[in-house]
């Protein structure tokens, strides 16, 4: 489900879950312990990564229909129990977005400190709307603070899946490369921030990211049994089944 591939003093962590590093609560939880980790084991920044033309299709919509309603809960809650992981990392995270990169994927990517994306025909974006999912404020609060209030108001409330050269435009990625560098640029940009004097470069991160920490600071205090029973509603419900069904034509 992951490879993880030291670099020196940065780790990169490989989503590789085929075909499409969708996010199951094995991965999240894999993912989970791979970040905590590289952190315990002394690295200095981390590079999350996806397979080229894919760096995650989201949650994996099928397999979580399929559960209860205790299991529903459980998989949300790990999925925002790693955004608390992410937007408190100590150390600086990269997103390297090798290609793909819909809802869950690119929440993954706003908790970064810096998002690389492969140009080309690789589109970004929080669809949620359009599956019929209300996202929660802590969820929009991490794509103001990097796009701005009126672009994230824009893109949230439509939906909006975005190109690479659209999502470097808004600010949504900070850098665009052709698919082969991605990885390499996101380690280029980690490594020369680590050539900081690490006291003064940590520290001022720590301020300069205080607000998203304090929104994120506690797991249970987040509306995941709200978004639960929005997962449940009876619209999201037959609009998800519809997708699934849309996807299964094409298998």
């Amino acid at each position: 489900m992951l490879e993880v591939i030291p670099h020196d003093a940065v780790t990169e962590i490989r989503l590789a879950r085929p075909p499409v590093n969708a996010l199951n609560l094995e991965l999240l939880r894999a993912l989970h312990s791979a970040v905590d980790d590289a952190i315990g084991n002394g690295a200095r920044g981390i590079v999350l990564s996806g397979v080229p033309g894919m760096f995650s299709a989201g949650v994996d919509v099928p397999a979580l229909l399929k559960l209860d309603r205790a299991g529903v809960r459980a998989f949300w809650r790990e999925f925002f129990d790693m955004g608390c992981t992410l937007a408190r990392s100590p150390v600086p995270l990269v997103a390297a977005i090798t290609g793909h990169s819909p809802a869950g994927g690119a929440v993954l990517s706003l908790f970064c400190d810096y998002r690389v994306m492969a140009e080309g025909p690789y589109r970004i974006g929080l669809n949620e709307v359009q599956v019929g999912l209300t996202v929660p404020d802590c969820i929009q609060f991490a794509l103001r603070r990097v796009v701005g209030a009126y672009r994230a108001e824009r893109l949230l409330v439509a939906g909006a899946m975005v190109n690479a050269q659209e999502a470097l435009a808004c600010g949504f990625v900070d850098e665009t490369t052709g698919i082969d560098q991605v990885v390499t640029r996101a380690r280029v940009w980690l490594d020369e921030l680590l050539t900081r004097p690490a006291h003064s470069m940590l520290g001022t991160r720590r301020i300069a990211r205080a607000d998203l920490a304090e929104v994120w600071a506690d797991v249970d205090a987040l509306p995941i049994d709200d978004f639960v029973e929005g997962f449940h509603h009876p619209q999201t419900q037959a609009t998800l089944q519809a997708l699934v069904a849309r996807l299964g034509k094409k298998d």
